[in-house]
């Protein structure tokens, strides 16, 4: 008897799926749930009172900032919390309690009945194994199933999520795929044993926005065809608009709304979902484009970063050969000028960035960063570009020392370079803190004691320390909550406006790109495509790829949403066509 069969023999509701009342089975009820964390004899709330139910082929939305309770309320239902955890209240699936039960009952629920997407598919997967043994793996620690018969439902999971050449990639390993095909795979081993809940828990955070699209697709055609329910974990609005059907709100462990999708996004009734919304950037909603590049070349300003025909090399390491990631680069930066560098993860974007600021030679062409020409320079020669230019990293928690309290990493800069010694280091790193926003007493915090946000705002700090003429932000609102990257992006502005750095801002939301930059330049496989204001860029651009990019950026409106994914879908079945 398969999973699904044995579900439908054996639950309460009607053999249709629908409960006595003919709607949809209710597959998940919680009743009061709270989920509170004892650290050093003190029990911390992390969720209260939660009160929800998710019927079949419904996705519910969770949604708030980081530390709102929304993850932490979720992976209760599973016994994903670690030991110091307490979890009270009530958790019924298909009618059953399963808090409390046995970790031996629970195992069974786990994958079987109810499945876990990952934020972070490179961490969930195992690295040492192919992708299609995790996903046998999971089969057959379900289901009496022989090593063949494993293999050949895995293919046909790898096939139903849309993998290319799924026979080749049930061989690969996960280092061995992109982004996005991880997250296929995932989604794969998730819904390998017909689960009736799918809990997706920020499915396409770190994700370009076209790869971005093809999941939230996939997504949708999964819970329709195998009529399951989703409880969607985010803090992207435009993502909830385009597959939720209700929304949870919360903030500060507590729910503060529930509704239906429309009346979320059109009749939202506290404040504070009232704020997650005009938080969440809007593409055509930029910043007043100006023709920045006319004004200072008349003015004979000279520009403080000059690609000129500049091809980038990736030299050979071990069996990887060598291979060229960006070639005929031309363009400018000029002071007081935020230029946005979009495109999808492999287009050479970042190696773009990285070259500007010498961690990358240049194979030909000429490149000129603050004045100074780093086409063939050594390492001698790129010393004085280092007090020039600063650089924003992605991640901050990565690119923070995890053993040096935050007033060292930011005044670090200044120590080396001799610039300030004693007292004097003391107050240019206060006021470097109060430039970001952050109060003084924060410099004796290590990374760790800081949030998402604040570690950002630190990596600014250290990166405008010496005053740099040219500043390069390398995707840095990637994993912020969307109120976090609205105060980060206004603040970035205003250090701009004050300080007058030139900025390269990297990424790939461009409806960030809209709200930021003056001009902006796309990339696609290693090649400058277009560049222009923001005006001409997102609103009549010229390239196909352009816009492809633009039509897969999801809006927070429900309805408009809906017509730019119906539009998308029938651009891509006339191509195919």
């Amino acid at each position: 008897m398969t999973n699904a069969a044995a579900r439908e023999t054996s639950g309460s509701a009607a053999s249709d799926g629908t409960d006595p009342d003919g709607l949809p089975e209710v597959v998940l009820e919680v009743t009061d749930l709270d989920v509170d964390f004892w650290v050093e004899g003190e029990l911390f709330p992390a969720s209260i009172g939660m009160n929800y139910q998710v019927r079949r082929g419904e996705v519910l939305a969770i949604v708030g900032e980081s530390g709102s309770g929304k993850s932490t309320g979720t992976m209760a239902l599973l016994g994903l919390l670690p030991q110091n955890a307490r979890i009270q209240g009530s958790i019924k699936l298909l009618g059953k309690e399963i808090n409390g039960i046995p970790e031996a009952e629970l195992r069974k629920v786990r994958g079987n009945t109810v499945a876990t997407i990952f934020q972070e598919p490179m961490t969930a997967l195992n690295p040492v194994y192919t992708v299609g043994f995790q996903i046998s793996e999971a089969l057959r620690s379900h289901f009496d199933m022989s090593p063949a018969e494993a293999k050949t439902r895995a293919i046909e999971l790898l096939t139903m999520v849309e993998m290319p050449t799924p026979e080749l990639t049930y061989n690969k390993f996960p280092h061995q795929l992109s982004g996005g095909q991880r997250q296929r795979a995932m989604i794969a081993q998730s819904i390998s044993c017909d689960p009736v809940l799918l809990v997706a828990d920020e499915p396409t955070t770190a994700l370009d926005v076209t790869v971005q699209a093809e999941i939230l697709d996939l997504l949708r055609n999964l819970h329709t065809r195998l009529d399951s329910a989703i409880i969607l974990i985010t803090h992207d609005m435009g993502v909830v608009a385009d597959l939720a059907d209700r929304v949870l709100v919360m903030k500060n462990g507590l729910t503060v709304e529930t509704g239906t999708i429309d009346d979320i996004y059109n009749n939202a009734q506290h404040p504070y979902t009232q704020q997650l919304l005009a938080a969440v950037p809007h593409l055509g909603r930029g910043i007043e484009t100006i023709e920045r590049e006319q004004v200072v070349r008349e003015a004979g300003v000279a520009p403080v970063l000059d690609f000129q025909n500049v091809a980038i090399d990736y030299p050979k390491r071990g069996r990887i050969p060598a291979f060229r990631a960006a070639k005929e680069i031309t363009f400018q930066v000029f002071p007081r000028e935020i230029v946005g560098l979009v495109g999808e993860s492999g287009s050479g974007k970042t190696t773009l960035g990285r070259a500007a600021v010498g961690l990358l030679p240049i194979a030909d062409g000429t490149l000129i960063s603050c004045g100074l020409d780093i086409s063939k320079a050594s390492l001698r020669d790129l010393r004085p570009l280092r007090r020039k230019a600063g650089i924003v990293f992605q991640d901050p928690a990565s690119s923070l020392n995890p053993r040096m309290p935050i007033g060292e990493s930011i005044g670090e800069p200044l120590y080396l370079s001799g610039e300030a010694r004693g007292d004097e280091l003391d107050r240019r790193v206060q006021t470097l803190l109060e430039q970001v926003e952050l109060p003084t007493s924060y410099r004796n915090r290590f990374p760790h004691e800081l949030s998402g946000g604040q570690k950002q705002r630190v990596g600014i700090a250290r990166a405008l320390a010496l005053h740099p003429d040219l500043l390069i932000a390398d995707e840095p609102t990637s994993a912020l909550d969307v109120s976090v990257q609205a105060r980060f992006l206004d603040l970035l502005q205003e250090l701009q406006a004050s300080l007058g750095f030139a900025c390269l801002f990297i990424s790939h939301d461009l409806a960030v790109v809209d709200a930021l930059a003056h001009r902006i330049a796309v990339m696609h496989k290693g090649k400058l495509i277009e560049q222009g204001t923001s005006a001409q860029i997102l609103r009549a651009p010229r390239e196909a790829y352009t816009q492809r990019l633009i039509s897969a950026v999801p809006v927070p409106d429900p309805a408009e949403q809906r017509l730019r994914r119906e539009a998308r879908q029938a651009a891509k079945l006339s191509g195919a066509a």
